[in-house]
């Protein structure tokens, strides 16, 4: 699933008791949780989860800092503790809409019922392989898709023929989908994925070569359906 588990800050918790007793918090705004936007130094982790045993493996630059359980009242004390340290030795951005570091709480469960997306409802997000080969061609320099984080990576559709789209429905494996609009995107893009470095002014660029600061495009799902690698998009 997308974003199963957050880290939620806990001067948040404590302004609510019900929140403060409970680890299935509902979707709450993002500002409520430790994200890669406003601390970039978080992506230089390497986070890795096994839904089957409820397993976190945190690794930085090959060396394993953490193995803990998400689903155990000590494992998800380790992991609050564990990022709450790691956010006291970095620094927030500029923008940040949380800069003051707090004690970091494990929320979230496995069951599928928990989901901490950017907007509520929850959205998936797209982006065709043409419109980040027309970036590359323009900065320059080699864009990991994982600057975007898209949900799903489209093949043979053409660049930024996906902002067409908005207002129509498709077809993605089994499930349909209404897109509903292009994405507005911040300065996380600027962040490299595996060191947590703003090495790259993406959204600058962007601007600049393209008169826009939107890539991809969010899509609501309306019928239930599964999606495997290599299924046909059909509007």
């Amino acid at each position: 699933g997308d974003r199963a588990f957050a880290l939620m800050y806990d001067d948040v918790a404590f302004k609510d008791k019900i929140l403060a007793a409970s680890t299935s918090i509902p979707w709450m705004k993002k500002q409520n949780f430790a994200m890669q936007a406003d601390w970039a130094a978080l992506a230089a982790l390497d986070c890795q989860y096994d839904p089957q045993t409820g397993m976190l493996t945190v690794k930085r630059q090959g060396v394993e800092l953490l193995v803990a359980s998400c689903d155990t009242a000590d494992g998800r004390l380790e992991i609050g503790a564990f990022f709450t340290g790691y956010l006291a030795a970095i620094y927030p951005s500029q923008t940040a809409r949380h800069p003051d570091r707090a004690p970091l709480r494990l929320v979230g469960d496995r069951t599928g019922k928990t989901r901490y997306s950017d907007r509520e409802p929850v959205h998936l997000s797209l982006i065709a392989q043409a419109t980040l080969d027309r970036l590359e061609a323009s900065v320059g320099k080699s864009i990991d898709v994982r600057r975007f984080r898209p949900n799903v990576l489209l093949e043979e559709v053409p660049a930024w023929a996906e902002f067409d789209w908005v207002g129509q429905e498709i077809q993605l494996g089994t499930a349909r989908l209404e897109i509903t609009a292009p994405i507005n995107r911040c300065l996380n893009i600027d962040v490299n994925p595996d060191t947590g470095e703003r090495d790259i002014p993406l959204l600058s660029l962007l601007q600049k070569h393209f008169d826009r600061k939107q890539t991809g495009v969010l899509a609501k799902v309306i019928a239930d359906g599964t999606v495997a690698i290599g299924d046909r998009l059909i509007k």
